[in-house]
Order: structure tokens, then sequence, then C-alpha cells
């Protein structure tokens, strides 16, 4: 079985964030970069797990520069086999789709995997993008994954409950909490990560759809209001003038 996991390279969430060239670029300066969650603890975990019953081959792909190896080498020591690294900027979701199933489409991987949505962006717009550039099916939001055959049985929650698919390979796949469950690399993945092939492969001409005008930092916390229990009527008053909430 031949699988792809399609992996982010991500601030780490204890990161300070800064713009720069007046609030338009993101400011890496000092800032510690981390495998997205959502691919590595769900996506990738899951298709090493498959990998492991089911036989095959796990490998990882990258769209980014060469200052992401260390990321792609942690995915290398989790247990992926081979990793890819396509050396272009991930500024744009259609870009980095267009990128990925450009290289991805004649290689004939059985499974495409992503996570649910990157942490610093929060499009969740890769996985679909891939699939429709690939023609292929795609099943969001994954939390069970089991294949047999050539056929992947699939849960993903939906308003009241949860939905089982079946599709049959190849899909495109976006994994979302309760996949699997985390990995910590240990001394002899490590180890093996070094050696193990990463080729990088140049950039296609792929089509940049949206650039951005500014960024801004999230408000802070407000200062929180207290109400003293014998005056339910105020905090009344306040969900209704301040708070909007009724």
């Amino acid at each position: 079985m031949k699988i792809l996991v399609c992996i982010s390279n991500v601030p780490d969430t204890t990161t300070k964030i800064s713009f720069t060239n007046d609030n338009t670029t993101f400011n890496a300066a000092g800032v510690q970069f981390v495998i997205n969650p959502f691919d590595e603890y769900y996506a990738l975990v899951r298709g090493l797990e498959l990998k492991e019953t089911l036989g095959g081959n796990v490998t990882i792909l990258h769209v980014g520069g060469g200052e992401s190896e260390p990321t792609i080498r942690k995915g290398l020591a989790i247990g992926a086999d081979d990793a890819v690294r396509i050396d272009g900027e991930p500024n744009d979701a259609f870009a980095v789709a267009e990128q990925i199933a450009t290289y991805a489409k004649d290689k004939g991987y059985d499974l495409i995997m992503v996570g649910k949505e990157t942490i610093n962006y929060n499009g969740a717009l890769v996985g679909a993008m891939i699939a429709e550039l690939m023609n292929l099916p795609f099943v969001s939001l994954a939390t069970k994954l089991d294949v047999a055959g050539n056929v992947a049985t699939i849960e993903h929650d939906i308003d009241g409950g949860t939905e089982v698919l079946e599709c049959n390979l190849p899909l495109v796949l976006s994994a979302n909490k309760g996949m699997a469950e985390a990995r910590i690399p240990n001394m002899r993945g490590i180890m093996a990560a070094r050696t193990k092939p990463l080729v990088q492969v140049p950039a296609a001409n792929a089509d940049k759809l949206t650039s951005v005008i500014s960024y801004e930092l999230a408000k802070g916390r407000t200062e929180c209001k207290f109400v003293d229990a014998a005056t339910p009527e105020k905090l009344i008053e306040l969900l209704h003038s301040e708070a909007k909430a009724i």
C-alpha cells in the first residue's frame, strides 16, 4: 500500500507572533517551527499504523524551503520511510495543492492524507483541492479509517452523530482528532532518520490565487466583570447591553 502524507511547517503554539513589512509578512525570526499537529498526530500516525498492518510504504511530502528540513526529518524519525520536499513557497492554499497534485498524479498512491487544517491559517482547503485536481474522491474531517483490500471504511462527525462511508481507493482524506494517538520519536528512529531518503524536487508552475493585504493580532482577553449573586438583574442587564447575548 502506497501512502502519501502531506505535512506543513507551522510555528510552535508557544511562539510569540509578530508581523513585518507593514503587517503583510509573518516575522519568522527566532520562531521555532514544528510539524502541523493535525498532519503529525493523526494523518501521519494513522498512515504508519496502516503500513504496519497491511504492509507498504509511507512517504511524507512538504512544500517549502530548505529551512523546513528539520521538520521533515522529524516525520522520518516518527516512522515514515522516505520524504519529498517540493522547493517552493507555501504561501497560497491552491498553489500548494497544485504542487502536490502535480507531483503525485503519476506516482500510484493508494491514499493521500492531510491533517484537517493547519494551526496557523486554519483554512482546511488543501485536501479538497488536491482531490479535485487529481479527480479523486475526498473525505473530510475523518476520525476513523480502516482499509480492507481496495475499500476504505471511514467515519467522520456530522451534526448530531457520526457518518460511516465506504470508498474505493485511491482517495484523499483529511484527518481529524480521534484518528490516531500521537507518537514520540525514539532514539532509534531519530538515528535512522538521518539516512532515510529526502528528495528535493523543483517546484512546478502553480497558480497563486490569493495575496495577503495585511495581518493583525487577535485581541487579547478583556477584563472579566463579576456580578454579585444577590443582584442577578445586573447580570441580565450586562448580557443585554454589553455582551449583546440576549
